[in-house]
């Protein structure tokens, strides 16, 4: 029989790291505003990384040795030493921002068994955040290696939605690791050619000394591309494609692969039943939209942002019930109109989309914080092109903010001053501004774009809505929103 004392151990060596008596190692955080002491010899064993680090470091004339972390933040930190020292981190009341900043950071650190946990937390408890915050979470991981379980979170959103990635703005500063592990996948939901057309685009945006005219590209030209594309190109399924379009798109583009490859692909399109010596590849698997009802099967999220939970909240509001709905008995589906990460953040992509929809639901996520927030509006969006913005006056209309991470409680707040409930932005105007709910719950841009300025705000007074949906009166940006269509189902 063994006993285990873990609970006093961890205690004892907490205490050694609060000791400011016999350290020898300072640690500067947080450009260099914060430091931290610690001992060599914890930091050794607990942090392969910061052996490496001590063993390169001389020591000052006090025989201490300084670390630099000048990018690490004070409250990160620390928690990385209770850890090291101690080997707890409690996650509750922890903002999620937080905890995937401590992941990466972690990463870096070395240390695995909190990195790994961590990643499994984010998964298992987080994955409405994770969906909110795609972009961020997309091009972060790829840089790194460690985090196969988030690549593959990842991965099996993108192979449903292709467009999240390859018609993004920044598509062509896409890891080659990201890219590469996409082309792989056998569900990837795109025809084999546009998958061929955005990988040449990848590479083509690698090298900014190619010329923009095929025409006049030389040897040397097409094989800067194959040396690019090197890792990408043995994944394409070339014998899934047609005639038209092996002569059409790979054919100018044929001196980046190998002869032996180009000479089997026209063997195969004029005698298919022949041998090859390339690999075929299998052909991409198309996914079933529509399936037969069965029982157990987990049922695909209807939003990036909010949970079933919140869609019976949100629907008893609607019908002004004083219990909640059960997620089995909504009276409503929640049709999706608009989403922020898929049509964009452009205030006149909103007048554009949602014109002449009516009862429809807002929400948005905002950024750095756990908070949903939204509206609901019964009557119609309206962009035509009106001199000047009208407010419309209902009585059904309410804002609200949702139960969410650390934030405890729903927020549900109707309409007071019923003639300001819903405005109709006038058409010089929705370039800037979009919905409005009064002066409750409005997203604006001076960027143009939702998600690049802190220019949405709630109002705490004066907002024409029964009580204020924010404690906080600072303007905000927004990593998500969406809009959807209520419709009673039959």
């Amino acid at each position: 029989m063994t006993l285990n004392f873990f609970d006093k151990l961890s205690q004892n060596f907490i205490e050694l790291l609060n000791d400011k008596d016999d350290y020898n190692v300072i640690i500067e955080v947080e450009n260099n505003e914060q430091s931290f002491t610690a001992h060599s010899n914890v930091l050794k064993y607990r942090s392969s990384y910061f052996r490496r680090e001590l063993e390169n470091i001389q020591p000052n004339e006090n025989n201490i040795k300084i670390i630099n972390k000048s990018n690490v933040s004070t409250q990160i930190f620390n928690v990385i030493l209770q850890y090291i020292y101690g080997g707890i981190f409690n996650l509750e009341n922890t903002e999620t921002r937080f905890i995937y900043d401590l992941m990466l950071i972690t990463d870096e650190f070395e240390l695995e068994e909190l990195s790994s946990k961590l990643e499994k937390f984010l998964i298992e408890t987080k994955d409405s955040w994770l969906r909110t915050n795609f972009s961020l979470i997309y091009n972060s991981i790829f840089s790194r290696n460690n985090f196969k379980k988030l690549e593959n979170f990842c991965n099996d959103i993108v192979v449903k939605y292709p467009n999240l990635i390859f018609d993004s703005d920044d598509f062509a500063s896409l890891k080659e690791s990201a890219l590469v592990s996409l082309l792989k996948r056998d569900d990837l939901q795109m025809e084999e050619v546009k998958i061929w057309d955005y990988v040449i685009k990848w590479g083509i945006a690698q090298t900014s000394t190619l010329p923009t005219i095929l025409d006049e590209w030389t040897k040397e030209n097409f094989l800067t591309l194959k040396t690019t594309l090197q890792q990408c190109l043995p994944h394409i399924r070339y014998f899934q494609l047609s005639n038209i379009e092996i002569y059409d798109k790979i054919k100018p583009y044929k001196k980046i692969l190998d002869k032996q490859l180009w000479d089997d692909i026209n063997q195969h399109l004029s005698i298919p039943e022949r041998p090859v010596k390339s690999t075929i590849l299998l052909p991409r698997s198309i996914l079933v939209t529509e399936l037969p009802p069965r029982t157990n099967v987990p049922k695909e999220t209807f939003s990036t942002i909010i949970s079933e939970d919140h869609a019976a909240e949100i629907s008893s509001w609607i019908d002004r019930k004083t219990t909640t709905y059960s997620t089995t008995n909504i009276p409503y589906k929640f049709e999706l109109v608009l989403r922020g990460i898929k049509d964009g953040f452009a205030p006149q992509t909103f007048w554009n989309i949602c014109h002449g929809h009516a009862r429809t639901v807002v929400v948005a996520k905002i950024r750095g914080t756990d908070e949903i927030i939204g509206g609901y509006n019964p009557l119609t969006w309206d962009n035509s092109n009106l001199p000047f913005s009208q407010w419309k006056i209902t009585n059904d209309s309410f804002i609200f903010s949702l139960k969410n991470g650390n934030i405890q409680n729903s927020i549900l707040s109707r309409v007071k001053d019923t003639q300001y409930a819903i405005l109709d932005v006038c058409k010089k105007l929705q370039n800037v501004n979009g919905p409005y709910f009064g002066f409750g719950f409005c997203l604006r841009s001076n960027e143009l774009n939702f998600n690049l300025d802190n220019y949405s705000y709630c109002n705490l007074s004066n907002s024409y809505y029964e009580k204020p949906i924010r404690t906080s009166i600072d303007k905000f940006s927004i990593d998500n929103y969406e809009v959807f269509k209520v419709v009673r189902k039959s």
